[in-house]
């Protein structure tokens, strides 16, 4: 008898022990996910050939709680209160940035975009004569940061919404992770 009352002690230790476990590892997922980590899909062209659209990615939101963003990088950002978007920061606070004849200046020095690979070919098939169309001298005010996506002819960004505050940042897009055969880091 006190064999049975042993092994049935056991069970029930083992099926605590089991569910302690498991509600850790729930309680976990959860601190990273809302605090750390979060999948994004991309939807829509914007960011082509950059990113794809229904591909899925990684956010990194815990990184902007230790630096701002810099341009360069590759950014979720809330819209509105229903809409995420992803763009790329060209500019930060105080910066100034135009186009002018298909070149990206910021502060008045061109800066060399290599992620708009082939450009003029992307736009002469898209029927344009240039990539990314000519826009006056935006000041980007404190605060804020201007985005564009790397399918300039087909993104709403910063030249149609403005510059974007800070505040609505989620993250930092840091890698792919689908599909399974394009996994890659998007910087």
């Amino acid at each position: 008898m006190s064999e049975e009352v042993t092994s049935s002690r056991a069970k029930k230790n083992e099926s605590w022990e089991w569910i302690k476990a498991l509600v850790i590892a729930i309680l976990l997922a959860l601190l990273i996910r809302t605090f750390l980590f979060a999948p994004f899909i991309v939807q829509g062209a914007s960011m082509e050939t950059t990113l794809h659209n229904n591909e899925k990615l990684v956010v990194n939101k815990a990184i902007y709680l230790i630096q701002d963003p810099k341009p360069g990088e590759i950014i979720v950002f809330h819209a509105d209160e229903t809409r995420d978007y992803i763009k790329r920061v060209i500019a930060v606070a105080g910066d100034r940035v135009e186009v002018k004849d298909d070149q990206l200046l910021v502060n008045g020095k061109i800066v060399e975009e290599p992620y708009l690979e082939r450009k003029e070919e992307r736009a002469k098939e898209q029927g344009e004569l240039r990539f990314t169309h000519d826009f006056p001298p935006v000041e980007v005010p404190e605060g804020h940061l201007f985005v564009m996506g790397d399918n300039r002819l087909n993104s709403e960004d910063s030249r149609v919404i403005g510059p974007i505050a800070t505040s609505t940042v989620v993250g930092r897009a840091e890698f792919t992770f689908w599909p399974i055969g394009q996994i890659r880091m998007t910087r």
